[in-house]
């Protein structure tokens, strides 16, 4: 679930380094205004200096939700570093060091094309099969008039399954609620937390979300495969485990952030082609919505991994194909494939294109509408999770109950239509329609169907293909598409917030395709567009308008139905609804982000961080060692702050004046102090003196969300007053910038670079050679608007239609007309 309302967006743990004291939470922050169309005030003359005085201490807390509980969180570092002893590391390697990564990454891809593509298939066989008996007992009593015993058997069982997905995910892994799309998007932007990628959270996506779905929930499995896809790859990046003996010095490659966040993006791209069997999809939806960092090289082996699960699911589609599979068929693998029959309606003229502009503009509406009213009812659930688990089981009951009713209650009021004529013999000996599509009698009598029930009682991959179906719009009823319109908008809102696994791509496209289908009936005659078409187009619409992705949604799309002969629909259509949609608000995942309080850093600077230099925003006091430091003052230090990184500064007798030297970060002290090595008296150490005694490897990064404590770590007295070299274990070559550097400009260096701590050096020779260090928290809006709140006002700015702007605007037409005339 996600966070209250005194959750809001809040920075990572990094952000308390040395520069910066440690805060209680916020008492509130103002909500943020995301990606720029225009500049309020575009020729604002700049601000006075004298007026940047700072206001009161801001404070700030280290705590987001991750999953559906409050967790610590921290940032990752991608800088390289580069002192003594990593320097002899890597002249140490030789070819075949080299070599041995090459393949191991290689390798490492295609193992996890392989588990992903495995773990796709089990989920939708397991839903398949699980939702179909389930269905199957119903439509049995249902033919046998037991109406009371198909609505208790029905709800019931959605009951228990959604319990148990919810149950497990609650006590076991709380990480593993939601769709994990903005967790994963917050860690390739820099940010960790404890257990995102766990085996344990891995374990519970995968079971959770196969009875969620299973459930009849309005939820899909796209966004928790992409969770899937991510744990499976950076389980691989954990470079071995001591706990399960797997210490082989080759598998510690990968312990670092860089090579981590590069699997993570690999792994999160299959878990999109497990879901959809889009090869070329995964890959570019990792690339527009999930990375902040992308490298050419990274695309190549991307799409290799792609590829392997393209394949591993192709491998298992022949194995099912003679039935072996249970009550799996082509829908559990979901492939709209609409070029095979009825090509002729597949065609599209020139006089259809405003018709097609027409759904963009309405599906981006709609969009906006879903994602703002999904953003109150996550509000609203958050304060209701917030009271405990037994609230959470509470909810998600509700849910259930609420959501069997109306799935169960509304195909009641559908008439009763006979099958159709065309195609194959009109209905079986025991009255089902045969047709493409999947009817389903309900009440009906012998020989007919009910279209709400046909959709509503079918997990959610038939009810899209029934919906994309060409040759079928006189299939369902206007009232009937209108009815499942309403309903599937209005679950797909208040399903996704329980504690459950759950997805929003498959709803989305859901009811993206039912609006599509009831905008082809309303217009009848007038197009010539067959409905399957336009349900495609309106699905189209829809994940433009609520997610605000284009190249990789469009992509998908035609990989799902098969057809490069809606390419230029789908990108007409996709194109106008994003435009119309970012008027309004922001895209459900940057929404979401906000509200967990994951310090996304956008790539964009706002206009106040012009007027701002790099010393307007860091704070003190500023704790630094000296090159050759008192273990006891390390100790202290350590045990007082929460910092993450000091500055080294030299000074006499070591250096003629005091210069910087690097920096040191925390996880390296404190395995100094766990080895022990120290001396005697304030002197450096020889060259010699780390041979024997430290291993490059005692520093790798522990695994996602793991890190040491100074708790751990004893001292004798007399170690106390001894000494340690930090010259030898000190980053040499920090980033720096000079204090007057705009804020602006920093950030462009600090996210690019993919940095955690970025060292403020002093404009003038007669000053401390640190001024202060910048991180993630610095950037936040919420800590320079509180330190400068009178740039408040100096914001990017939607173009948003609030209210009474039409009517300025009118006025201000009728004003310029009477003026010309």
């Amino acid at each position: 679930m996600l966070c209250s309302a005194l959750l809001r967006r809040l920075p990572p743990s990094s952000a308390a380094t040395a520069v910066q004291a440690i805060h209680p939470p916020m008492a509130s922050t103002a909500p943020r205004e995301d990606d720029l169309l225009m500049e309020e005030e575009e020729h604002r003359p700049p601000l006075n200096r004298a007026l940047l005085h700072r206001s009161a201490t801001n404070n700030t807390s280290q705590v987001a939700m991750v999953g559906s509980n409050p967790c610590p969180i921290e940032s990752l570092d991608y800088e390289i570093i580069e002192n003594d002893l990593f320097d002899q590391n890597w002249r140490s390697r030789g070819k075949a060091d080299q070599v041995r990564y090459v393949v191991l990454k290689w390798t490492f891809c295609f193992a996890i094309g392989i588990i992903t593509g495995i773990v796709g298939f089990v989920i939708n066989l397991a839903v398949e099969n699980v939702a179909g008996l389930k269905h199957t007992a119903v439509s049995a009593l249902m033919d046998s008039s037991s109406y009371w015993a198909a609505f208790w058997l029905f709800a019931g069982t959605n009951l228990a399954l959604l319990l148990f997905a919810s149950s497990i995910t609650a006590f076991v892994s709380p990480a593993a609620g939601g769709s994990g799309i903005p967790e994963v998007k917050a860690y390739l932007n820099g940010v960790d937390a404890p257990s995102i990628f766990s085996l344990r959270t891995l374990a519970v996506k995968i079971i959770g979300n196969i009875a969620a779905v299973s459930s009849s929930l309005h939820i899909g499995k796209a966004g928790p495969m992409v969770h899937t896809g991510a744990c499976i790859a950076a389980i691989f990046g954990q470079g071995g485990s001591r706990k399960y003996g797997l210490t082989w010095r080759w598998l510690r490659y990968f312990k670092n952030d860089r090579d981590r966040r590069d699997l993570v993006t690999i792994g999160a791209g299959a878990g999109v082609t497990a879901a959809f069997r889009a090869p070329v999809g995964g890959v570019l939806f990792a690339l527009e919505s999930l990375s902040s960092w992308w490298r050419s090289a990274l695309i190549w082996r991307s799409f290799f991994t792609t590829a392997v699960v393209a394949v591993v699911l192709r491998l298992f589609i022949e194995l099912c194909a003679s039935g072996k599979c249970g009550l799996f068929g082509n829908g559990g693998l979901i492939m709209y494939d609409v070029s095979t029959k009825f090509d002729d309606l597949m065609t599209y003229h020139l006089k259809d294109i405003p018709i097609v502009v027409l759904i963009g503009v309405i599906g981006a509406i709609l969009g906006a509408l879903y994602n703002f009213l999904m953003m109150k009812v996550l509000r609203v659930y958050s304060v209701i999770n917030e009271r405990g688990n037994a609230h959470k089981l509470l909810l998600a009951a509700a849910v259930s109950i609420l959501t069997s009713c109306c799935v169960f209650g509304l195909p009641w009021l559908a008439p009763c239509r006979p099958c159709p004529t065309a195609g194959p013999p009109s209905s079986s000996p025991n009255g089902t329609c045969h047709s493409l599509n999947r009817f389903r009698r309900f009440h009906c009598p012998a020989g007919h169907y009910n279209d709400l029930a046909s959709l509503f009682l079918n997990i959610n991959d038939d009810a899209i293909r029934n919906l994309y179906s060409t040759g079928t719009n006189d299939v369902y009823h206007p009232i009937s598409m209108l009815a499942f319109f309403v309903a599937s908008y209005a679950l797909g809102v208040l399903s996704y917030g329980v504690v459950a696994p759950s997805g929003l791509f498959v709803p989305i496209i859901l009811t993206g395709a039912t609006y599509g289908r009831l905008v082809a009936m309303l217009l009848g005659k007038t197009s010539g567009l067959d409905h399957g078409l336009v349900a495609i187009l309106g699905s189209a619409s829809f994940l433009g308008g609520t997610l605000r992705m284009t190249v990789s949604v469009c992509v998908i799309i035609l990989e799902l139905t098969n057809n490069l002969l809606l390419l230029p629909l789908v990108m007409l259509v996709l194109l106008v609804s994003k435009t119309v949609a970012d008027s309004f608000n922001s895209s459900v995942y940057d929404l979401i982000l906000g509200l967990k309080g994951l310090p996304h850093l956008d790539g964009h600077a706002e206009p106040y961080m012009r007027q701002l230099t790099v010393g307007d925003v860091v704070g003190g006091p500023l704790r630094w060692f000296n090159g050759v430091e008192k273990v006891g003052n390390v100790v202290h230090v350590l045990r007082t702050t929460g910092h993450h990184a000091f500055p080294v500064i030299d000074e006499p007798p070591l250096s003629q004046a005091p210069v910087l030297y690097g920096l040191v970060l925390r996880a390296h002290l404190l395995v100094l102090l766990k080895k022990r090595e120290f001396l005697p008296s304030p002197e450096r150490c020889p060259k010699d003196y780390m041979a024997g005694r430290f291993e490059a490897q005692d520093f790798d990064k522990r695994g996602s969300g793991k890190q040491d404590a100074i708790d751990d770590v004893e001292v004798s007295p007399e170690e106390m007053e001894m000494f340690v070299d930090l010259h030898p274990f000190t980053n040499a070559s920090p980033y720096t910038v000079v204090e007057t550097m705009s804020l602006a400009k920093a950030l462009v260096l600090f996210r690019e670079v993919g940095l955690r701590h970025l060292l403020v050096v002093p404009k003038s020779c007669d000053r401390s050679p640190v001024v202060g260090i910048l991180t993630r928290h610095d950037f936040m809006p919420e800590h320079i608007l509180g330190l400068h709140p009178v740039l408040q006002g100096s914001r990017w700015k939607r173009l948003r239609w609030q209210k009474g702007a039409l009517a300025k605007q009118f006025r201000s037409l009728l004003d310029w007309v009477a003026s010309s005339g």
